[in-house]
């Protein structure tokens, strides 16, 4: 049975909740294996919906069990926070597995995520300040807190200690900050430590094992392909590594016993935060965009910025992650328009370039090409088959399936669970 890796293919927020929630009835595992509570996802199951975080969307799933990976840094009251929350709300959250590996975000991670940001003005780069990035400078710095250390004091005393000696000396000397104090942190963390318990495991085992046994087993990715700290449009990105190469070393699994790649593509593009954006429209379509398609941050609360489809983008994800299908969503908040442009190359400096250029220099003086496509205003949300939707919305489906390189094998015709056409199955 397969092993899948589901992720964004844009700049995140394309719809990957809806996507894993679909599939999630269908998997014994799914796996969050890098990013922290900076990633949000909305599910819509009847006339619920769910805004997670942190937690896996196959917590939502009855009968699948979901994994934070060691890839993941983890908020101890963030995920305390999201496990009630469901539970109050009827959730039965006891599947629930972390990994003992897994990276904690600290108070003072979170404290100097802030204040760096704030130093930076006019440079920052639009983290959530929710101290993601601190976490995984400690992680390769080998001062960082892991999950497995709030279980012995006297190992958790010694590198919170080891971490602050350089924190303070930069919180109180550069940004004017009071200093941290260690024991105030550690009485802190060692209080998470009963609570999380229950779900602390050795997550590489269990997924290892549960392939050998022919479970099948989904990766879900946060953020997007174009915020992958390697891939990405450096420095505008994440922390960590989204693309698919990510899920490898986020949960332990190696790529032998990967057999599928999912990109989750919305029907046109959006992007939070700071960063070059080729496509970005700062027009009434732009707008209309926002407000249909409701383009606001789960996890930031900030409208997102909106443009129109990027072929470019989408043939470089597929490049990058090796996928091997697309899951296209939002295709009905197109709806209405009587031409829709699709970004098919680049002009660079007056040259026509097709591929995303490696230089961020060449990269944020890029101008779109577009590609006018007839549009349509029947409603969709309806559609159960491919045959259902409108003869314009179909050829704009096969259009940028050809353009991005991999077969559109899902696509979401509403918010809602069932509102899904699926072409291929995934499994």
């Amino acid at each position: 049975m397969p092993a899948l890796v589901l992720l964004g293919a844009q700049w995140g927020d394309e719809g990957k909740g809806k996507a894993t929630d679909l599939l999630g009835g269908s998997v014994d595992y799914v796996v969050r294996y890098q990013g922290g509570n900076n990633a949000g996802h909305t599910v819509v199951v009847g006339d619920q919906k769910y805004a997670l975080h942190l937690l896996p969307s196959g917590i939502l799933s009855p009968g699948c069990t979901p994994v934070i990976g060691n890839g993941v840094v983890v908020d101890p009251s963030v995920l305390l926070s999201e496990l009630s929350g469901l539970n109050e709300r009827g959730v039965d959250t006891s599947k629930l597995l972390l990994s003992g590996n897994a990276h904690i975000i600290t108070p003072y991670n979170v404290t100097v995520d802030k204040v760096t940001e704030r130093f930076l003005g006019k440079r920052k780069i639009g983290t959530t300040g929710r101290g993601i990035g601190p976490t995984y400078a400690d992680k390769i710095n080998r001062v960082g807190i892991r999950v497995q250390d709030l279980y012995d004091e006297s190992i958790l005393t010694q590198k919170v200690e080891a971490a602050l000696d350089v924190k303070n000396q930069v919180l109180t000397k550069l940004y004017n900050r009071r200093a941290i104090a260690v024991d105030q942190v550690v009485e802190e963390l060692l209080g998470y430590a009963d609570k999380l318990a229950p779900y602390v495991s050795d997550t590489v085992l269990v997924l290892n094992q549960a392939l050998e046994e022919d479970k099948v087993v989904l990766f879900e990715g946060g953020q997007g392909t174009l915020l992958d700290i390697d891939h990405g449009t450096y420095p505008f990105v994440t922390s960590s590594n989204p693309t698919a190469g990510g899920a490898c070393t986020g949960s332990g699994v190696g790529p032998t016993k990967i057999s599928r790649v999912i990109g989750i593509l919305k029907a046109y593009t959006t992007r939070v935060g700071a960063g070059p954006f080729p496509t970005e429209l700062f027009d009434e379509d732009g707008e209309a965009l926002r407000r249909i398609g409701g383009e606001r941050g789960v996890t930031t609360g900030r409208d997102r910025r909106c443009g129109w489809f990027d072929a470019v983008i989408a043939r470089y994800a597929t490049r990058v992650n090796g996928l091997t299908d697309f899951f296209l969503t939002k295709l009905d908040v197109l709806t209405g328009w009587e031409q829709i442009p699709v970004c098919v190359a680049y002009e660079i400096d007056g040259k026509r370039v097709e591929e995303l250029p490696y230089s961020q220099t060449d990269f944020h003086h890029a101008k779109p090409v577009y590609e006018m496509l007839p549009g349509w205003n029947e409603d969709i949300s309806k559609a159960k088959s491919f045959g259902d939707l409108p003869k314009n919305a179909q050829a704009y489906v096969k259009a940028l399936e050809e353009m991005s390189g991999a077969p559109i094998s899902a696509i979401g015709v509403g918010p809602g669970r069932d509102e899904t056409i699926e072409i291929n199955s995934f499994l």
